[in-house]
């Protein structure tokens, strides 16, 4: 990894997400701070999934899939409404963000950034799979937070 970096101000990387970000309480997207983008980069992605719902859920859940976020794009604000990128599909079957909601147990989260040489040609109904398909062998740099949220 290089300088490119992802930040919240409402949780340190592997603190807690505040619980109003979840699916069942506000279910919109915490702050976010992006730092460190390489200057030939042509678009950011980001991915925010749960591997811990392998076990209850059979697969990683997929919470928030976006892509084409403009390179200059240095704070991502909570309830951001993304007209300047594109929303995938996640696994609630919806487009935007899906906050956690883990079924079992606390789980913990992963807000992954990706800087890319290039804008991606995806369809709205891409899935984070898709996604990670299409940055492969494009991304310059990769940043990661994590957070846990409790069941």
């Amino acid at each position: 990894m290089g300088d490119l970096t992802l930040k919240s101000p409402e949780f340190d990387d592997g603190e807690r997400i505040p619980e109003e970000y979840g699916y069942t309480e506000t279910n919109v997207n915490p702050p976010l701070e992006i730092s460190g983008v390489p200057d030939d980069a042509e678009s950011l992605a980001l991915v925010v999934d749960d591997p811990d719902a392998k076990e209850p859920a059979g697969k990683v859940w997929d919470h928030w899939v976006v892509w084409n976020i403009p390179p200059a794009t240095a704070t991502i604000p909570e309830d951001w409404d993304a007209d300047d990128a594109i929303e995938g599909t996640n696994d609630y079957g919806d487009h935007g963000y899906g906050g956690p909601n883990p079924p079992d147990r606390e789980h913990t989260y992963r807000f992954e950034l990706f800087a890319l040489d290039t804008t991606l040609d995806l369809g709205t109904d891409a899935s984070a799979d898709d996604l990670e398909s299409a940055v492969e062998g494009q991304a310059l740099e990769r940043a990661q937070l994590e957070g846990t949220y409790p069941a």
